[in-house]
């Protein structure tokens, strides 16, 4: 299979609104894969020390809304709280040709075409691996997307990891329950793997180094292996042996399926809520 290839350097004008922990990950895989500092405007009322460092490869930090003109792509990676008071900002960005890329979780199309009537507007739900190349975004384009658009998008995001779209928003609760929180369980699981080593009389180092490197290990034996999640626990489990031992406990009656179901609903409800 051919690599895929963002065609990132011919972008000529990107505004990024909100250069927190996911933009500024989004923003740095651009940059590697070679987006023009220049075409770069960040807004961003907080900017990080190595965010405000970028000004010196030619991106613009905070520039008046108004005297900033017109984008081509506006993306809004602003925690969804403050998601009202940033889309006067984005209005002031946006022109008829303007794409406008969101991440912001459980802030839907409706609200994003209430506040920008017209506009062609995606909806993308990434997660945190995209600071490594390694992430996973689904996107819900609104009628106003072209098809030259959905490939810009398909471009930025792939930058970043790999990309899914959809076309049922109603999805997205349980995506973003899924996958924008779920680097968050896996971490939670190497964690609980460490504690559960200290407490079976571990070093509390060792068992830290052996349960953040069985996570990772194995996550990257799932990534390049052909083989299905069920077909590698089960090659990994001798009949009545330590692992089967394992797994009953962690399968059986509100074990670890039940409590990722329980899980992901709380999420998927949540992310509803931030909708409004």
């Amino acid at each position: 299979m051919t690599a895929f290839s963002p065609r990132l350097d011919t972008i000529d004008s990107l505004a990024l609104v909100g250069a927190g922990k996911m933009g500024g990950a989004m923003l740095e895989g651009w940059l590697t894969l070679g987006l023009k500092p220049k075409a770069v405007s960040i807004f961003d009322p907080y900017l990080s020390p190595e965010i405000a460092t970028l000004s010196q490869k030619g991106i613009a930090l905070n520039p008046t809304p108004g005297a900033a003109g017109k984008f081509s792509i506006v993306i809004l990676a602003v925690k969804p709280q403050t998601a009202a008071d940033v889309m006067p900002t984005v209005a002031a960005l946006t022109g008829p040709q303007t794409l406008v890329l969101s991440v912001m979780a459980g802030k839907t199309l409706d609200f994003l075409q209430a506040a920008l009537p017209g506009a062609a507007i995606a909806r993308a739900m990434p997660n945190t691996p995209a600071a490594i190349g390694r992430g996973i975004t689904v996107l819900v384009p609104n009628a106003k997307v072209t098809p030259a658009q959905r490939a810009v998008a398909t471009d930025l995001i792939s930058a970043t990891g790999k990309v899914e779209w959809i076309d049922d928003e109603k999805l997205m609760d349980a995506v973003t329950a899924v996958s924008g929180s779920g680097p968050a369980y896996i971490f939670l699981l190497a964690e609980a793997l460490a504690n559960a080593g200290i407490a079976a009389g571990l070093p509390k180092e060792l068992a830290e180094k052996l349960a953040r490197e069985t996570v990772a290990g194995s996550g990257e034996l799932l990534h390049r292996s052909p083989l299905d999640p069920a077909t590698l626990r089960k090659n990994v489990t001798s009949p009545a042996g330590t692992t089967a031992a394992a797994l009953e406990v962690l399968m059986g009656p509100g074990g670890f399926d039940a409590l990722l179901k329980q899980a992901v609903a709380a999420a998927a409800k949540r992310s509803k809520e931030l909708a409004g």
